[in-house]
């Protein structure tokens, strides 16, 4: 009989720690340890640990019961999971923590943080000279706090060598899966996600926000919210300034400057986020050819779709495919 794997994945908790940080990819390396990884004879040994041991009161309120760093001394890491909290000031006040993370990190095989977790390892010196997410509403701040940590605003999560990081709150699970796949495969991440109800997966490069959402945070309910929803679900219509103004009963001058004084960006600008926005997904989770997500999208042909990916993400759609399809 072939003999079990265990990896210790080891969950670091300070007073103030988001429960769901830490909890989600908690449940997703004990679902893998649970149901997906026994006929693979591989475990996981999850540890919630805290400076000092004892109670730790959660930003949630509710108190978890932590084993001590001083009881896994000597004991080797395969994962040092870093969750972050609800204040950034929270996630930095335990020295102790921040003392034992600089001597154990160089030691363990990975190291991972979650939301604003990142400001825990920066304090620690181990994200120097590393690209790193956060939540995007930190960026800006881990960036001037700590120069030379190389901030990815944008994106769900990062891997530069062995150090992991992660945006908000739930992509610690979008982490999680990432792991356990580089563990033990993209079959087993895969029933891991299916039981957990999740997808597999929004890859790390993929961007925080929505075209939908980013426009609608910009302003109070208007009657462009329902308009740029008709546009997601009809975007081979004509979707031309005049035809847009009809529908919201507004001149098209009127409705352009409106549009843009509410939004941020033209019209065309819009539409053309929400087509790149639902080709991206198509190319995620589906094998549909390129040239009929792109006329599906009410893109021109492959070629303008092509322009757009460029524009807006950067790479163009099949070298976005090879990076983040989901499917096998």
């Amino acid at each position: 009989m072939r003999a079990s794997t265990s990896r210790r994945i080891v969950f670091t908790a300070y007073d103030g720690v988001s429960l769901l940080d830490l909890a989600g990819p908690l449940e997703a390396f004990r679902v893998a340890a649970d149901f997906a990884l026994k006929e693979q004879r591989t475990t996981y040994e999850c540890i919630v640990l805290s400076a000092r041991g004892g109670r730790v009161k959660t930003a949630n309120g509710i108190e978890l019961n932590t084993k001590s760093a001083r009881s896994i001394s000597g004991k080797a890491i395969d994962t040092l999971v870093v969750p972050g909290a609800f204040r950034v000031e929270d996630v930095t006040r335990d020295r102790a923590l921040i003392q034992w993370l600089r001597k154990t990190a160089p030691t363990s095989k990975r190291i991972c943080s979650v939301c604003v977790g990142s400001f825990l390892l920066a304090a620690a010196g181990i994200l120097n000279g590393h690209r790193a997410a956060t939540h995007w509403l930190h960026a800006q701040l881990l960036a001037s706090r700590h120069p030379d940590v190389i901030v990815e605003p944008d994106a769900i999560y990062v891997h530069d060598r062995k150090v992991w990081s992660s945006a908000g709150s739930t992509s610690g699970i979008d982490l999680a899966l990432a792991l356990i796949e580089q563990d033990v495969g993209r079959e087993v991440a895969i029933k891991v996600a299916r039981i957990l109800v999740v997808y597999l997966k929004r890859a790390g490069g993929q961007s925080q926000y929505s075209a939908l959402l980013d426009g609608q945070a910009l302003s109070e309910p208007d009657p462009f919210n329902e308009l740029e929803q008709w546009i997601a679900e009809h975007l081979r219509s004509n979707l031309r300034v005049k035809a847009l103004a009809d529908r919201v009963h507004m001149s098209p001058r009127n409705f352009a400057r409106v549009y843009v004084q509410t939004r941020g960006r033209t019209p065309a600008k819009a539409v053309e986020a929400i087509r790149l926005d639902t080709a991206r997904r198509r190319l995620e989770e589906t094998t549909a050819r390129i040239e009929t997500i792109a006329g599906d999208c009410g893109f021109s042909g492959e070629e303008q779709m092509r322009m757009a990916f460029v524009r807006g993400l950067g790479i163009p759609p099949r070298e976005y495919r090879k990076r983040f399809a989901s499917t096998s």
